[in-house]
């Protein structure tokens, strides 16, 4: 690290420059994730997909209208208790959104997520899916050698 002179004012200062410089800019330039912003925005999806509207959720989770708008555009931050009746009245497991939205900071934060098949998913469906992928990758590794 190297010492820089600085004049503000016509006072000199000295300031650290070199890779701490470097490193606090890069932070800086980072967007800060808002995770009442991501809970909103997958409330909001898993509303939309669902084709079910503002007024109906509000009235099966036993929350004003206003309220659940203010959560879903990331204006107010939901209780745990709140997160709960919302996701009933969704029907969706609150760990399923809470998920979704660690899924979506770990992509903003640059963190990767690895990318697998959860057991429910293929217990739900009677396969195992992991195998069937592995065994149709075998497929084409062989037809492509040939």
């Amino acid at each position: 690290m190297v010492k820089q002179p600085v004049s503000v004012n016509g006072v000199v200062r000295w300031r650290d420059v070199g890779l701490a410089d470097d490193t606090k800019h890069e932070q800086k330039e980072r967007k800060m994730v808002v995770l009442r912003h991501e809970i909103g925005d997958v409330l909001r999806d898993v509303r939309q997909r669902q084709g079910r509207t503002l007024r109906e959720v509000s009235h099966n989770a036993r929350v004003s209208l206003g309220y659940l708008s203010e959560v879903e555009r990331g204006q107010k931050e939901a209780s745990s208790e709140l997160l709960s009746s919302i996701c009933s009245a969704l029907d969706v497991p609150l760990s399923s959104m809470l998920r979704e939205v660690s899924d979506r900071l770990a992509v903003a934060e640059g963190v990767s997520v690895p990318d697998t098949v959860p057991q429910e998913f293929s217990q739900r469906y009677g396969r195992d899916l992991g195998d069937e992928l592995a065994g149709e990758l075998s497929k084409d590794l062989v037809s492509n050698a040939i």
